[in-house]
């Protein structure tokens, strides 16, 4: 096994389900006939390889349980029509809903698998249009076959990113409309390595697009990993060696900790501002609880408040 520091042999994810849903969560799972916090979103939120990812964490800082709605390869689309996901999450006293990558959701140019957004399905006669040369039947996965498209026609490759940005807010806006009580939306940036082609994660989510969904939040969250967390490594995973590189390209411990860390402060925060509206005897943030619209922004530590939108 590669591992350091935890001294564990194979990591147990926990993975169980909530409701009728076929999806496959990180665990263990958590009771919700108490007040929680859920989070929402792909590979990073789950934590693969790392035996407490950033919700654990989470809970472990501000003392109510923490569910983490994290899938696997998940994009948008798992959730906006997971009837168990938003059931889960309308009853929670705060959702977190990571911004996860736009290239892993079904658009005007191709479909994606509803369950494994990484998973490519068929192209739109569109993009075959555009594209003529290419044998889209060559491709299992959404990023191979966009890196190839880029690399085949350069110059009209800013139509599917266009179309992919355009397709990402409408998703994460139905989303956000399907989820009653307060969220936050968790933007991380250099967790993971740089795609060599399609660019940072979240890949092709830029700040612009950040900006025209924020108001549909009660406040947007970045944070931006340190150099010293991406330092680590592999450090403290836990994965055989025959997946190393893909362990290589997640992040670690310390970038959970960090994200964990910053997350809790906004949740304090939060219902510091929330027991000043109602009373000081009040409870923290609840469902349906009305936060001004605030973005944070924390890096290498520091954190700063502004507007959600200022650029």
């Amino acid at each position: 096994m590669g591992y350091a520091d935890t001294g564990l042999g194979a990591l147990d994810y926990g993975t169980c389900r909530y409701g009728a849903s076929r999806l496959a969560f990180r665990g263990p799972r958590r009771a919700l006939d108490s007040p929680y916090c859920a989070v929402v979103g792909g590979n990073e939120t789950y934590g693969k390889y790392v035996e407490n990812p950033f919700a654990a964490r989470l809970e472990a800082r501000i003392g109510w349980p923490v569910v983490n709605l994290g899938c696997v390869n998940a994009g948008v689309d798992v959730f906006v029509n997971e009837a168990a996901v938003l059931e889960v999450a309308a009853g929670a006293r705060l959702s977190v809903i990571q911004a996860m990558g736009a290239q892993n959701l079904s658009n005007r140019f191709y479909v994606v698998h509803p369950r494994r957004n990484d998973r490519f399905l068929r192209a739109s006669a569109m993009l075959k249009a555009l594209f003529p040369q290419v044998d889209f039947t060559a491709f299992s996965f959404t990023g191979h076959m966009l890196g190839v498209l880029k690399a085949e026609a350069p110059a009209l490759f800013p139509l599917i990113e266009g179309e992919l940005r355009i397709a990402w807010q409408s998703r994460m806006r139905t989303l956000a409309s399907r989820i009653p009580g307060p969220k936050v939306l968790l933007v991380v940036r250099g967790a993971v390595a740089d795609d060599p082609v399609l660019g940072p994660s979240p890949v092709f989510v830029t700040e612009e697009v950040i900006a025209g969904v924020a108001p549909v939040f009660d406040r947007v969250l970045r944070v931006t990993v340190s150099a010293a967390a991406r330092r680590q490594g592999t450090v403290g995973m836990v994965f055989p060696e025959s997946e190393a590189q893909v362990a290589a390209a997640m992040p670690g411990p310390a970038a959970h900790e960090e994200i964990a860390r910053a997350l809790a402060s906004l949740v304090n925060d939060l219902a510091v501002a929330t027991r000043k509206q109602k009373g000081p005897h009040d409870a923290g943030p609840q469902a349906g609880g009305g936060w001004n619209n605030q973005s944070f922004s924390i890096s290498s530590g520091t954190a700063s408040k502004r507007s959600a939108t200022s650029p």
